[in-house]
């Protein structure tokens, strides 16, 4: 059975990194068990990061370093979540290796493990109530005897608040507790600099398509034909190659983005094409969303007492409208960030498609992300030129770092059709 970094794709240097890392967390456990200077040098090792010798590597070594707070950085696809998780399952393994048989692999990676707390936001934000109760609960000792593990999605959607709140707990960590955070980049609008200097840094790249192939073929039995192809339309992006590969109904989502270009014939047509974006990303978001509002709302009402017939029963369900409330407010806010989602999915695909038509205008050796549409990239690039293909990549851009920015998906859209169609 493959260990917990198996499903982390073309990220050798990273997994390498970790492994060392997982060592040395392991090499500091056994040590703190031990009584006298072992155990002094244990606890100096999580403060300075380096652990004398562990896994076979010798003292000051940076690879085999173990620290407090890390933060995975990479592009979207490349992996940032799973590589946390990943660490998180290693350093919970019994072993020490991340072996993926263990109870703390085991547990880690489907994410019931009492030690690992997961932060996966839902809407646009994480505020500084969840994430002042979640350090309160992450200094709590562990109750498996190893590290007390807290991994934060998306650690660029923290607020301000909710960064400080995070700062002074990494500027001042418990002994046996480790932060994972995933942003995707350095760069402060990711995160914060003070956040940054306190933690170590795993950088990931995008994987190759081919990785993602192999890996889509052994993993999930998918036809090597169907996999390579899945793996280029996706630009590298594991999660999307998967869905392209596997659901039909992700192939025609992406067949009518891809049609955008020749859709495009003058105004009125450009505003139809953003209708008809925003409308299939919000039906997308829907559907990706409704059995789990369906089943928390179920959940929510059952445990208020709907359905009851004891005393009492319709009093705390007719009580219960401000719980319900906050429900719907949290689901409607997952329900936007999906529908960004969804629609930051489209536009990379539409992108991909104008890159296209850039390489083939400047005659780039270089493979086609979008092989199905390749002679209509060719016949955009005869149209067009270098110039104009650049420029109508360059507006969908621009519309995927206006909604970045908060700008009304539906206006964005609306003027990088504009754009598009006049070129």
């Amino acid at each position: 059975m493959p260990d917990v970094f198996a499903d982390l794709v073309g990220q050798d240097e990273a997994v390498d990194t970790l492994r060392r890392a997982a060592a040395a967390a392991a090499a500091v456990l056994r040590a703190a068990h031990r009584p006298g200077e072992d155990e002094l040098a244990a606890l100096e090792t999580v403060d300075t990061g380096v652990a004398p010798g562990a896994g076979g590597v010798a003292p000051g070594d940076p690879g085999a370093g173990m620290t407090h707070a890390w933060i995975f950085t990479g592009p979207p696809g490349s992996g940032r979540s799973v590589a946390a998780r990943a660490f998180a399952a290693a350093l919970q393994c019994v072993h020490g290796t991340g072996c993926g048989v263990c109870p703390g692999c085991h547990t880690t990676l489907a994410g019931t493990h009492a030690d690992v707390r997961l932060v996966v936001p839902e809407g646009l934000s994480i505020g500084v109530g969840e994430m002042r109760a979640l350090v309160l609960r992450a200094a709590s000792t562990p109750s498996g005897g190893r590290w007390q593990v807290v991994v934060i999605e998306d650690a660029d959607r923290l607020t301000e608040a909710a960064g400080n709140a995070l700062l002074k707990a990494i500027e001042e960590p418990p002994p046996r507790t480790v932060f994972l955070l995933c942003a995707p980049s350095t760069h402060p609008d990711d995160i914060s600099v003070t956040i940054r200097s306190r933690c170590r840094l795993v950088p990931l790249r995008q994987p190759p398509p081919d990785a993602v192939a192999e890996v889509l073929a052994r993993r999930d039995g998918i036809a090597p034909d169907v996999a390579r192809w899945a793996a280029a339309a996706a630009q590298g992006h594991v999660g999307r190659a998967r869905r392209l590969a596997r659901d039909p109904e992700a192939r025609k989502r992406r067949d009518a983005v891809l049609a955008v270009p020749r859709r495009l014939t003058g105004v009125g047509a450009a505003f139809d094409a953003a209708s008809a974006l925003i409308e299939a990303a919000e039906a997308e978001a829907e559907a990706s969303v409704a059995e789990t509002d369906a089943t928390e709302r179920a959940a929510l009402e059952t445990a208020l007492g709907a359905g009851g017939t004891g005393r009492g029963a319709a009093g705390a369900i007719r009580g219960a409208a401000g719980q319900l409330k906050e429900l719907e407010k949290r689901q409607k806010s997952r329900a936007t960030r999906a529908q960004r989602d969804a629609l930051d999915r489209a536009l990379v695909d539409l992108a991909g498609f104008y890159r296209d038509a850039l390489t083939m205008a400047l005659r780039a050796s270089v493979a086609p992300v979008h092989t199905d549409t390749a002679p209509l990239a060719e016949a955009g690039a005869r149209k067009w030129d270098a110039e104009g293909a650049l420029r109508r990549l360059e507006a969908v851009l621009a519309c995927r770092a206006a909604i970045e920015a908060n700008v009304k998906p539906r206006i964005a859209v609306e003027a990088m059709m504009l754009a598009l169609w006049k070129g």
